[in-house]
């Protein structure tokens, strides 16, 4: 006599019952279309005339246009915007990813005085709004300026600095999770065959603990690319980034929205290939070392 496997399976004191299943079916299905409407949004209006967009809202257009964009790239600099804020944002992240690995190297393999004040500082920062640093900094950044004749108040430079000041404390905090996942066996054989500290660095544990890496680069160009506050105030016409410049399609007598929309679906492309290429080693660098 043959069993039934699906009769086996559902027999399962494992198996989940039937009300979890629908509840989670019913869950799943109602965040799925909360975060899909805005995009579904998006796309209708960038795809449709201005006209359109004042109007009363409707699901499809009368009219498809591909005109707005178009114009995005004329109504605004928008190109010298998507610029300024690829340099700052690749500028950031590399910055932030290198000193994070060596900080995090030195906390998570030496024992040093300060190592645990240290670590908590790095944390505790975390714990503060960002507004708060917005008037230190942009007086720190004149004063500077003026005594030194440094321009870092409405510059790219000003900017990346300003950005470390937020992605380095979680990046190195998140790496110290993960290389201290990471067999300290590797160390000493590396040690043994005649590596430096450094040289065990680079050959050994940056290759182990790539996908940490990849999901602290990720945060960091993801936190760069989208901000707003700091870039609102401490940059110039010349250094605005995307995040600011979008707001260029809204004029004092009227507001473009069908371009709004087809700039802000422009600018999010380099986020979302990014994230959709790198997806696997993000999901592993965020996962790792929460359980040991």
């Amino acid at each position: 006599m043959h069993s039934d496997p699906a009769r086996g399976r559902a027999a399962s004191p494992m198996a989940a019952p039937a009300s979890f299943r629908w509840t989670r079916r019913i869950v799943l299905t109602v965040l799925t279309v909360f975060t899909v409407t805005p995009v579904l949004v998006m796309v209708s209006s960038s795809l449709k005339p201005l006209e359109d967009v004042q109007g009363p809202f409707r699901w499809i257009p009368s009219g498809f246009t591909l005109r707005p964009y178009v114009d995005i790239w004329h109504t605004v600099p928008l190109a010298h915007y998507f610029i300024n804020s690829l340099i700052v944002s690749v500028s950031s992240t590399v910055c932030s990813v290198t000193v994070a690995i060596l900080a995090a190297y030195a906390v998570s393999r030496y024992t040093f005085r300060g190592r645990r004040v240290f670590t908590v500082t790095v944390l505790s920062t975390q714990m503060f709004p960002g507004i708060l640093f917005l008037l230190p900094l942009f007086l720190l950044f004149v004063n500077i300026g003026n005594a030194t004749g440094v321009a870092l108040y409405g510059s790219r430079g000003g900017l990346i600095l300003t950005y470390l000041t937020f992605s380095l404390p979680f990046s190195i905090w998140m790496l110290v999770g993960y290389l201290d996942s990471i067999p300290r066996d590797l160390d000493e054989a590396a040690l043994v065959d005649g590596c430096g500290p450094i040289r065990a660095l680079v050959r050994i544990i940056i290759p182990a603990a790539r996908p940490g890496i990849i999901a602290v680069a990720v945060y960091a160009f993801m936190t760069a690319w989208g901000e707003v506050l700091f870039a609102s105030v401490l940059t110039s016409e010349e250094t605005r980034t995307l995040a600011v410049g979008l707001q260029g399609y809204a004029t004092q007598t009227d507001v473009y929205w069908n371009q709004v929309m087809a700039a802000s679906l422009v600018v999010s492309v380099p986020v979302v290939a990014g994230f959709l290429l790198l997806q696997r080693y993000l999901v592993a660098g965020l996962t790792a070392g929460a359980v040991k």
